[in-house]
């Protein structure tokens, strides 16, 4: 730097610490399908009448609400309170804190619990695969307290820890009071919330998911009249691989419910369903089953880009590279009326300019998709690869280039 002559030196010099704040977001047009964008309005299908009090439709592959009904009035979620309680006990899990293998007592509280049960008691020491099968596929209220007191020391620790994960869920209308899912005041949750944990569970947990596809389960020397599992959808549709049922008289019939079917260019596309407050078990199963065809035949997904495939590659100041691919590490798969994928659009809002440093998986900018004039979806763009700060001379360079610009 002593070499430069002194007027550039000075010039230099005042570039590199003059602050540079990007903050105008410049909209850049993203790579587009063949046909042409047609800007008239798409109208979303009208979905199908479902008898129950709320209710909503996801397509989580493609991260859209396709219907929904007061997704955020406060219900009483009876048993799928247990998505929670499972939740922390996988994460137990995942964190090596317990193992499946380990047994946890019953305790007196776990086995005069009333409602729905897997009939252990204190003599036994189940194992936590078991109490799993216990809570998940016989909906246990026993195997739920004995697991809430083996992860978290006591019932009342345990539901702080659920109260805890779900403001970091951002499940913001929602309190537990128990870990079964027994009437009390207070406890509630809403639609949104429910498809927020259900999509975490199934995203942050896939190697326990299958315990929700098992049709039949009982622990040894119990009844085995109370083996099947409460989710009719599971024996009707192939497709189906979860979630979880709910039943109290206040909270009335409830399920969410999970299918994945395979189509051409897209692969596994998977859908959630939520029905609360039906009228009876075969109601909830029927009102699921309906949403969830109606979801698969009256929208098409359409996979835009691949994992790891750039969106846009725009131009960077001041670092190692002088471009930064931006994309997602997951496909991005956009879920769209039957007949109007033509009518695509994509637009990425990103600060302009970029200045380095970039780190790998940094959120960089935002992919908004339309159809027509009708928004359908925001997902946020990361850098794909790191872009470290230039050297001194690299750095000098661009922040004269970027002072003249």
């Amino acid at each position: 730097m002593n070499r430069l002559p002194p007027t550039l030196r000075a010039l230099v010099l005042c570039a590199l610490s003059a602050p540079f704040v990007a903050t105008l977001p410049a909209a850049a047009q993203a790579p587009q399908p063949a046909a042409a964008p047609v800007a008239t309005a798409v109208a979303a299908p009208q979905p199908p009448e479902i008898a129950a009090r709320s209710y909503l439709l996801m397509d989580v592959t493609a991260h859209q609400i396709l219907a929904q009904k007061d997704i955020d009035s406060p219900v009483e979620p009876a048993s799928l309170t247990k998505l929670m309680t499972a939740y922390l006990v996988f994460d137990a899990l995942k964190a090596k804190k317990i193992t499946l293998q380990q047994t946890f007592p019953v305790s007196q509280r776990a086995w005069k619990m009333p409602g729905s049960r897997m009939f252990i008691d204190p003599k036994m020491q189940v194992p936590v695969e078991d109490l799993l099968k216990g809570l998940i596929v016989q909906s246990g209220n026993d195997a739920t307290v004995a697991l809430a007191e083996g992860v978290g020391g006591s019932v009342e620790r345990f539901v702080q820890l659920m109260n805890d994960q779900a403001k970091v869920l951002g499940m913001k209308g929602t309190t537990y009071k128990n870990p079964e899912g027994l009437t009390e005041a207070g406890h509630t949750t809403t639609a949104r919330d429910l498809s927020i944990l259900a999509t975490r569970l199934m995203q942050d947990f896939p190697e326990y998911i299958g315990f929700y596809a098992i049709k039949q389960y009982r622990y040894p020397g119990t009844p085995a009249a109370n083996g099947n599992n409460r989710n009719l959808l599971l024996f009707r549709d192939p497709t189906v691989d979860g979630l979880k049922t709910g039943h109290t008289n206040a909270a009335g019939y409830c399920l969410v419910a999970t299918a994945k079917r395979d189509f051409p260019n897209v692969g596994s596309r998977r859908l959630l369903s939520i029905v609360l407050g039906a009228s009876s078990e075969s109601a909830r199963a029927n009102e699921s089953q309906k949403l969830l065809n109606w979801g698969y035949t009256a929208y098409e997904a359409v996979k835009l880009f691949n994992a790891g495939q750039a969106v846009v590659t725009p131009n960077v100041w001041k670092g190692t590279a002088s471009t930064l691919p931006l994309g997602r590490t997951e496909p991005i798969v956009v879920a769209v009326p039957i007949g109007s994928a033509g009518r695509i659009k994509t637009d990425v809002a990103r600060p302009d300019p970029l200045v380095a440093p970039f780190e790998k998986g940094q959120a960089v900018g935002t992919l908004k998709v339309s159809a027509g004039d009708q928004p359908l979806l925001e997902l946020p763009l990361v850098a794909l690869e790191a872009v470290p700060q230039a050297g001194i001379f690299g750095r000098a360079w661009d922040a004269i280039r970027l002072w003249i610009k």
